[in-house]
């Protein structure tokens, strides 16, 4: 009989701590260590007690340059390169997991003006470990030096896949396309100048589609040039920051109408967590903390998350509301 009592008060205990980790939210219920809702491809993401291992590669669109994203929470990640003045776009992902109830170990490995081939050259010793989750993007233009030929990104990215799913055959790989440079459209020569401001962001998705495309081991393109062009669209955001920013509007920009500005970095970081976490980003809320550290209006962070919400919504990624932890 005493065994009998034991073996209740066992499983009434572990009644207990299942319930203390899972959240319900209406009809969907997200759990901190269970396998998360399918982002796009039907894949999921499994979040473990220990936290899930992501490593983010990249350049200045990724480590923030131009803008205090540069700087956010600076010792919320890790800097495989061990510069201490770098945190980016890595750490606001940093942050929205954890006001979800999640643990990821984020890592990143930047250099500035540098493409998936030179970290490939370079870069090796630090990058080829057994990672959960890769996030990566190659130079603005897809080609340093032939602007708009994805030839390179294509072959870097198959060459970058294979030596990551070597560490790791179950590595989650994402590449992330990123967004149409006003200094090319409206100053100087090339591909773009003069063309619709959405024309760069759209080649440069189909450029990464095309590397996706190349190798099977690539989960997913994130369509963040895609999320600034429907910004754009809905007059969120100002298309020409040379003519000065329409009253109401906000410049994704920064000074030099190339990089970022903290509202660009915030977007971009925005449809990174929703595709692989597969969470709907308006879960956040418009007080979400890392929009209230970089001084953003209640309004500003509510319509960039509908952005990125709607645009992941477009691309197929099936996204599920949750309870931010408080």
């Amino acid at each position: 009989m005493n065994r009998i009592f034991a073996l209740l008060a066992l499983v009434a205990s572990i009644v207990h701590v299942v319930g203390e980790n899972v959240r319900t939210t209406g009809n969907d219920t997200i759990s901190n260590v269970a396998a998360f809702p399918a982002a796009a491809n039907g894949a999921g993401v499994t979040v473990r007690a220990g936290g899930k291992k992501i490593l983010f590669i990249g350049n200045s669109f990724t480590f923030g340059a131009g803008s205090p994203v540069q700087r956010f929470r600076i010792n919320s990640v890790t800097d495989l390169n061990g510069t201490t003045n770098k945190s980016g776009v890595p750490a606001l992902f940093k942050s929205f997991t954890e006001q979800a109830g999640l643990h990821f170990d984020v890592n990143h490995e930047t250099v500035g003006g540098k493409g998936l081939d030179f970290h490939l050259t370079n870069k090796t010793a630090v990058i080829a470990r057994p990672w959960d989750c890769v996030v990566m993007h190659g130079y603005s233009t897809l080609n340093q030096a032939k602007h708009g030929d994805a030839g390179l990104l294509v072959k870097s990215t198959k060459q970058m896949a294979e030596l990551l799913h070597d560490k790791n055959p179950k590595v989650e790989i994402w590449l992330v396309a990123t967004w149409t440079r006003a200094d090319l459209v409206y100053k100087g020569s090339g591909p773009w100048f003069g063309t619709p401001i959405e024309k760069m962001a759209e080649d440069v998705r189909a450029g990464y589609d095309s590397a996706k495309a190349a190798t099977p081991l690539v989960h997913g393109v994130v369509p963040t040039g895609e999320a600034w062009n429907r910004a754009f669209t809905e007059k969120i955001a100002d298309p020409n920051p040379y003519d000065g920013i329409t009253p109401g509007q906000i410049d994704l920009w920064t000074k030099d109408h190339y990089h970022a500005s903290s509202y660009g970095y915030y977007l971009s970081a925005l449809m990174i967590f929703g595709d692989i976490t597969g969470l709907d980003p308006r879960s956040l809320g418009d007080k979400e903390s890392a929009a209230v550290e970089l001084g953003f209006t209640t309004g500003q962070t509510k319509a960039l998350q509908r952005v990125a919400y709607e645009e992941l919504s477009a691309n197929g990624t099936p996204l599920k509301t949750f309870q931010p932890v408080k």
